[in-house]
């Protein structure tokens, strides 16, 4: 685990943080004479580095654009780092250390198996989690106070999935294939029950070890059932490997997946085979007005901001405002704010929450992944 606070010196280049952003932080802070710590959880090194970039970039642009317009109530934000590498055991070790650290408030982590144990820490040292990314209905059905996403939940996602395949790929064969992990089995069984429901039967349920390489058994599953459709409960990682090994194998099935593999990496492992993919994600935030000025400021930092980068910008927007609206930096306080249903302006649009700390909009639809004019492959909204 990394943990950095942000300081006026350049910092851990392999981490990528920016000078001139953490100069201005310091140099607001000092002018401020009080800091508030919000921290920063994620897989910032990794297979899942990409997310983890997500996150942090997302927040920190956000910081930076907080900490300009004069703090939360009178406090310049301070970020500290924690470099989970997807793990939860190294998760519950981040945890700790942001709470040994002073942190109020949390955002992150991205996978469900992380945020899931690491907000147990949070909730026994006072702190408020928001996850832009974790998925897993768990997460905020144990009635805990601190919890909130600003994402939507994989029983959602499930529905959208399922109904999909029943209605839109009708008379299909379905290989149902996940990584055994709280993200994507979660999602896998969400989608199973979705279809079944609708009356269609899975002709392959197949778990894999997430870190795999080699997945011509599967593969030899899949083509023996005549698969047509293989959907996936898992990350871009595995996702794309076995896309790769199934066009090599001849499988023609088509992969669909979900928010996991909303990365352009997804591409780069996949290769060619990628093209057609099907995925489940919310509305690209992108398209929206309200990200229009912050979109301009990752351009000129030469950050595309995938798929988690503005629900991570959201993420802080909302504590300002809750905190604001609360006249207090208590994250009991905060909490109770964002408990109340009302609406937060967010780059992502109005987000409210429910008493679990979901929000209250359903934020799913369906992507295809496509060759463009420049021949690169990535998804587009259907």
């Amino acid at each position: 685990m990394r943990q950095i606070l942000v300081a006026g010196l350049a910092l851990a280049a392999g981490l990528g943080f920016a000078a001139h952003e953490n100069g201005a932080l310091v140099a607001s802070a000092a002018a401020q004479g009080k800091t508030l710590k919000i921290a920063v959880g994620g897989p910032l090194t990794g297979p899942n580095a990409a997310f983890g970039a997500q996150i942090k970039n997302g927040t920190e642009q956000a910081v930076e654009d907080i900490n300009a317009a004069g703090g939360i109530l009178g406090h310049t934000i301070s970020l500290v780092y924690g470099d989970d590498v997807s793990d939860p055991k190294q998760g519950v070790s981040v945890a700790n250390k942001f709470a040994g650290d002073g942190a109020k408030f949390v955002i992150g982590h991205f996978n469900s198996g992380v945020s899931i144990p690491a907000s147990d820490v949070y909730a026994e040292n006072g702190m408020l989690q928001v996850t832009p990314a974790s998925t897993n209905p768990t997460f905020t059905e144990r009635k805990m106070w601190n919890v909130f996403r600003t994402c939507g939940r994989d029983d959602q996602q499930g529905t959208v999935a399922g109904n999909y395949i029943a209605e839109k790929l009708t008379g299909k064969k379905i290989a149902v294939v996940h990584d055994k992990t709280t993200y994507g089995k979660g999602l896998a069984d969400e989608t199973k029950k979705a279809m079944n429901a609708k009356g269609v039967t899975e002709v392959l349920y197949e778990g894999v070890n997430t870190g795999e390489k080699d997945f011509s058994a599967l593969i030899s599953k899949i083509k023996e059932k005549g698969a047509d459709v293989v959907y996936w409960g898992g990350l871009h990682t595995e996702g794309g490997l076995i896309v790769r090994q199934m066009r090599d194998a001849g499988v023609k099935a088509v992969l669909m997946g979900a928010d996991g593999i909303a990365t352009d990496e997804f591409a780069a492992v996949a290769g060619p085979g990628a093209e057609g993919t099907l995925m489940t994600f919310a509305p690209d935030p992108q398209k929206r007005p309200e990200a229009k000025a912050v979109l301009a400021k990752f351009e000129a930092r030469k950050f595309k901001p995938e798929s988690y980068t503005l629900y991570s910008y959201a993420a802080a927007q909302i504590v300002k405002q809750a905190a604001e609206k609360a006249g207090s930096v208590d994250p009991k306080k905060v909490a109770e704010v964002m408990h109340s249903g009302q609406a937060f302006k967010t780059v992502i649009g109005d987000i409210a929450y429910d008493k679990k700390g979901d929000i209250t909009r359903l934020d799913y639809v369906m992507y295809t992944w496509k060759k463009q004019a420049d021949g690169k492959i990535t998804f587009v909204e259907n």
